[in-house]
């Protein structure tokens, strides 16, 4: 780019005085949350309120030993700040690298600013694949057309002219043109449109999911049934003091407190480390949702290839009269006076570097993605065409035919040099265009791409080739990368867009799609509910990355499908793709096992509050009984199950996968704690007895769930709950008074706990077998009811 201009543009004391007037533009607020909302958001939580008005009632008891579990509560908050501050910064550093920067014109000079260094009146250079940073007037255009679809909600490109409005939020399809900005910083749209660009899609995430729909229950429950439990223990003759401690212990339990606070620092985890493998992160739920996929969208060129393409031939046909220099001469100066800066014009750039000095531009259409053409007219010379040939022509000669068959067998693409003795009226195609010759390029594949989709075949993701060139030249790229049934591919161009989700039963190849049909593609995959992915670089994807359920864009696409992606591969690597897929399913395979581990605390504590209101006894458990079994059984091996490089596909419904372990270890808790409050009221034991048993049993019910849920056991997962359950035993053994037990071995207390204990494995798979076919029933209900 020539760094010289005939306009002046501002002058270093104009910007500076803009500067101290606040006339500055601000960058859009990143993804992330500030520290204030971090912290207000992990410490101001429903649960934590919960907590201390619990805590509050143990402290009338004066049992000040049962705020045991407040320690537990603030270090969780600690845990969960620290990982997303640390996300956090990791997320903003690669976000400040991936910054759009703006070319402006100060002082006669072309130069590169930083986005937020653009002041008002500044005269900035928009290309066409950048989206529009501030608001503005358009000072000069080459044929410059605008995608407003976050304005109007219509996708069709708006043409530009000398003193037309441009808005912030919307990106350029086509040209390229001179702009003075008008409304900068929070005045202009670009600081509310740009964060709803990448808002305009949910993130599908079950695990989110889940935690509103357990969220939203337990709100509603907690409180009223500790109320009510608490109410008819005191109506049912138990001291006041007993019955709070009772309540509140059924209340702690309902609250799977580590349960958010793991998942969110899963995901942050995650983050963190994908930002090392240079994969910028812009919506965290989007590990999970990658890591679900099951229908992989690529675009060619950029994606499969390295979109750095070399011309390897041109052709000019004996009817245009032309030597291979003139031809090469003349798409020289089309080439200079387009000024297109994407991929082919580069390479077309490249070869063609000689003008001719007699061809005067007059007028020029930009390339588009939908017309798939571009043209300039010279004074007194007509005009010339460049694009794809079957866009500029519907017939071909024999010869022609061969030569574009043979080249796209190859792999080669194809452009189309054409000439009209009329000047440019229009973007409608003259009817006298004579087609002059063909340029040949080639796309290299990228090294990595054939071991990557090899990857992909094997964890059974289906892989579909989306692209604008010609099917066969496609077809040619996916057979030499490596992609499954190369050869079913089809010509979009040549099909009606109502056929669409009939073709994706058929085709995985698809050639000359335009961006609205790419866009239908991704609705149709997703209609046959398939969990969609899509990669692209340039603005011909926006439409489809925004539909899909997750979105990859390489670090060198257009700033405008940078903008709403999900992830930014900073080093363009395709390959890193595998370690985001990878990530992600160990953080849902991971989160999976220990959601099981919390909400079996949940299961128990729920049912046994409710049976207990109609029970004229007092509730098995005081708070203190319930730390060592919630960190002994959950907690800690929990964090050490987060961690674990579980990296198979994800199979089954996770809710599914969640609940049908949970709700039997659930349920045996229940079964033994009903036998042991029946049993002990028989045989006279005193509510310290009846507590401790049942304290001991519901210990080695979570110790059979955790051995469960652990699988597959490996010698460190063994040592580790062999550990957890000897420290178990030694607080009933050393420090039975701290947390309210008695002797556990009592012969009266051994005689009934120890067949209870041989009977547990059995009580926990049995229960296990009947909620598996209760769940099954039930999903299958549900897919038939939709």
């Amino acid at each position: 780019m020539e760094n010289k201009s005939k306009y002046p543009g501002l002058t270093n004391s104009e910007v500076a005085n803009r500067k101290v007037r606040g006339e500055v533009n601000t960058s859009a607020p990143t993804t992330t949350r500030n520290f204030r909302q971090i912290l207000a958001e992990n410490s101001l939580t429903l649960f934590n309120f919960i907590n201390l008005i619990i805590a509050g009632f143990i402290i009338y008891t004066e049992s000040y030993k049962n705020l045991l579990f407040l320690g537990v509560i603030i270090t969780n908050t600690f845990i969960g700040i620290y990982q997303e501050i640390r996300a956090k910064k990791n997320i903003d550093q690669l976000t400040i690298l991936n910054q759009a920067k703006a070319f402006v014109i100060r002082n006669f000079e072309k130069i590169e600013v930083p986005q937020d260094e653009v002041v008002k009146d500044d005269l900035i250079m928009i290309r066409r694949g950048q989206q529009i940073i501030v608001d503005g007037v358009i000072i000069e255009t080459e044929g410059i057309e605008c995608d407003e679809s976050q304005l109007t909600g219509e996708s069709d490109p708006v043409e530009k002219m000398s003193g037309s409005n441009v808005f912030s939020g919307s990106f350029v399809v086509s040209g390229n043109a001179i702009m003075q900005a008008t409304k900068v910083g929070e005045e202009s749209y670009s600081y509310q449109l740009t964060m709803e660009a990448k808002q305009t899609k949910g993130i599908y995430s079950e695990l989110i999911i889940m935690m509103k729909k357990l969220i939203r229950i337990l709100t509603f429950v907690i409180i009223p049934v500790g109320a009510i439990l608490m109410t008819t223990s005191i109506a049912s003759g138990v001291h006041i003091d007993k019955a709070i401690l009772g309540s509140t212990a059924a209340m702690i339990g309902m609250i799977p407190e580590g349960l958010v606070l793991l998942t969110s620092v899963a995901l942050a985890v995650g983050v963190v480390k994908l930002s090392k493998k240079n994969v910028l992160v812009q919506t965290m739920g989007s590990i999970e949702t990658l890591a679900r996929v099951d229908v992989l969208c690529l675009d060619k060129t950029g994606t499969l290839t390295s979109g750095n393409l070399k011309v390897v031939e041109s052709e000019p046909f004996p009817n245009s009269h032309l030597d291979l220099f003139s031809f090469g001469e003349l798409v020289g100066s089309m080439i200079h006076g387009l000024d297109e800066d994407n991929a082919t014009g580069q390479a077309l750039l490249a070869c063609f570097n000689k003008k001719s000095d007699h061809l005067k531009t007059s007028k020029q259409i930009a390339f588009s993605s939908a017309r798939k053409w571009s043209a300039i007219s010279f004074e007194n010379e007509g005009s010339y065409y460049m694009g794809a040939p079957e866009y500029l022509f519907q017939e071909f000669e024999s010869e022609q035919v061969k030569k574009m068959k043979e080249a796209m067998s190859q792999g080669l693409r194809i452009i189309a040099v054409a000439k009209s003795n009329y000047q440019i009226t229009g973007t409608q195609l003259p009817e006298d265009l004579t087609l002059l010759g063909f340029i040949y390029l080639e796309d290299e594949i990228r090294p990595e791409a054939p071991q990557t989709l090899q990857y992909f075949k094997d964890q059974e993701v289906d892989i579909c080739i989306i692209s604008g060139d010609h099917p066969e030249t496609v077809s040619q790229i996916a057979k030499r990368s490596g992609v499954s049934n190369p050869n079913k591919k089809i010509d979009m161009s040549q099909v009606d867009d109502s056929d669409i989700p009939d073709l994706i039963k058929e085709y995985r190849i698809f050639g000359r799609v335009s961006p609205e049909q790419k866009r239908l593609l991704v609705e149709a995959l997703q209609a046959e509910e398939h969990v969609v992915g899509m990669t692209g670089d340039g603005v011909n994807d926006i439409l489809a990355l925004k539909k899909a359920d997750c979105s990859i864009v390489m670090s060198n696409g257009s700033d405008a499908a940078k903008g709403i992606a999900d992830f930014v591969l900073l080093d363009s690597n395709f390959d890193s793709m595998v370690g985001v897929v990878l990530e992600g399913r160990k953080v849902i395979n991971n989160i999976q096992r220990v959601a099981s581990l919390y909400l079996t605390k949940t299961v128990y504590s729920m049912v046994l509050a409710v049976l207990f209101i109609f029970l004229a006894s007092t509730y098995p458990f005081q708070p203190i009984q319930l730390s060592p079994i919630s960190s002994l059984t959950v907690g800690i091996p929990s964090f050490f199950l987060a961690l674990r490089p579980n990296t198979a596909p994800i199979k089954g419904k996770f809710l599914k996968n969640v609940f049908e372990p949970a709700l039997a270890s659930g349920f045996s808790v229940v079964v033994f704690s009903l036998a042991i409050e029946i049993i002990g009221n028989g045989l006279n034991w005193s509510y310290d007895e009846k507590s401790t048993v049942t304290v001991w049993l519901t210990g080695l019910v979570c110790f059979i769930a955790l051995y469960f849920i652990a699988k597959p056991i490996t010698w460190k997962i063994m040592t580790l709950i062999a550990t957890l359950a000897t420290i178990f035993l030694i607080i009933f053994i050393f420090f039975e008074s701290i947390f309210s037990l008695v002797n556990i071995f009592d012969f009266r207390l051994m005689i009934i706990y120890v067949p209870l204990m041989i009977a547990a494995p059995f009580v926990f798979y049995g229960l296990k077998k009947v909620f598996h076919y209760l769940l099954n029933l039930e999903f299958k209900n549900k897919k038939k009811a939709s």
